[in-house]
């Protein structure tokens, strides 16, 4: 590589990994955000509540054009499963960076 062309590389690192982090930063502070909500869902999903929306949608008593993915145990159940790997890798960040920086 000549040096034009390792200044251009770096500089297009640079300006990609300012970019990422930028997103990064956003969508961290979002997902912190977001799990009071988190919480709230899990709670609703183990509710009585949850039960009885879930037979009345199961027995077609529900609008039709009514959205009702949360009714889904297998949206619920992916989510929730999905938020504690990410809080597991945000615990394990050390080791992570680590493996990815040998």
């Amino acid at each position: 590589m000549n040096q034009i062309e390792r200044i251009t590389y770096y500089e297009n690192v640079l300006n990609e990994a300012t970019a990422v982090l930028k997103e990064f930063d956003k969508a961290f502070d979002a997902y912190i955000d977001m799990q009071g909500k988190i919480s709230e869902l899990d709670k609703y999903y183990a509710s009585p509540e949850w039960k009885v929306d879930f037979e009345a949608s199961e027995k077609g008593e529900l609008p039709k054009d009514l959205l009702c993915g949360v009714l889904s145990e297998d949206g619920i159940d992916h989510m929730l499963g999905d938020n504690l790997q990410l809080f597991a890798e945000i615990k394990n960040i050390d080791s992570i960076m680590k493996e990815n920086l040998k």
